[in-house]
């Protein structure tokens, strides 16, 4: 492995030999494209403003795709370019490297909603986007050539998966009842965490679970529909997003800091009550204050 990622930082090098302040700020634009931040708005847009049965599977299967890329890294363990050349650092990332999970999202996400548009240029863009995205974490230092190559592999297979799977879980799903969808909302994000535990596989079953128990419940009692008028899709998406964010920073300050007693456990509720909200608060609230049907 060591001649590869000698490879890789030779090549990380010489990228990088074209560099400048606004190259820099482009490259970590187009990073944000596959952090959680944007994720953690993007998702909701589409749950709350575009399609909700959509936005529910896009959100399951990020978070899905987030937890296999975690127990991947986890499996290889392999070291960032930077830990080996500090000076190639351009970027703040924690973690291993392989595969890059910017690059697989990248793939997932943009990949699914191609699929959901169903056009040419739909698949192209998406294309585009992942290949930027993988360059860019080479660019900035924080993945080898070759952990990008195999988070676009890894991406690409689950995206398969996605296109001919998800269609067959789902119209078994609808054949459940009320109690079995509850416990697999439960369930699986528990046993995830406790493959992989870690702070991001706790944020994202966190999520997981909290909007899992809140889709399930909306689609059962509340029945949002997220169509209307562009100023409430616009309302809609400001008010959800501002309690969304007040819960993701507000609860950060008031629980417990890492290595603090009940850290784990109140990290992994203050990202479940952001499903929560995601899945059945927000849609509630819409319906009550009419900006939804």
């Amino acid at each position: 492995m060591e001649e590869i990622w000698e490879w890789g930082l030779e090549l990380i090098r010489a990228v990088q030999s074209v560099h400048g302040p606004a190259l820099g700020l482009v490259f970590k634009a187009i990073t944000f494209l596959g952090e959680e931040d944007f994720f953690i708005i993007l998702l909701p847009l589409f749950l709350w403003c575009v399609d909700f049965a959509f936005g529910a599977r896009l959100a399951f299967f990020f978070l899905f795709s987030t937890i296999v890329n975690l127990g991947v890294k986890d499996l290889f363990a392999h070291p960032r370019p930077f830990e080996l050349d500090s000076t190639v650092k351009l970027h703040d990332t924690t973690g291993y490297g392989l595969p890059s999970g910017h690059s697989q999202s990248s793939v997932v996400v943009w990949g699914i909603l191609a699929s959901y548009i169903r056009k040419r240029w739909a698949w192209a863009a998406a294309a585009l986007l992942a290949v930027l995205v993988g360059f860019s974490r080479i660019y900035l230092g924080v993945h080898f050539p070759t952990d990008v190559l195999a988070g676009w592999a890894l991406g690409a297979v689950l995206l398969i998966g996605y296109i001919f799977l998800v269609p067959r879980i789902e119209a078994w799903l609808k054949k459940t009842g009320l109690a079995v969808r509850l416990a697999l909302a439960v369930v699986i994000p528990l046993v995830l965490v406790l493959l992989f535990p870690s702070d991001d596989s706790l944020s994202a079953m966190g999520v997981f679970l909290g909007a899992g128990v809140g889709i399930v419940l909306t689609g059962h009692w509340v029945h949002f529909n997220a169509g209307g008028p562009l100023w409430q899709r616009g309302v809609r998406l400001l008010l959800g997003a501002a309690v969304l964010l007040a819960l993701r920073f507000g609860l950060k300050a008031v629980f417990p800091d890492e290595g603090e007693t009940f850290y784990a456990l109140l990290r992994f509720v203050r990202y479940a009550l952001i499903g929560l909200w995601a899945g059945l608060g927000a849609p509630w609230v819409f319906v009550k204050l009419k900006l939804a049907a």
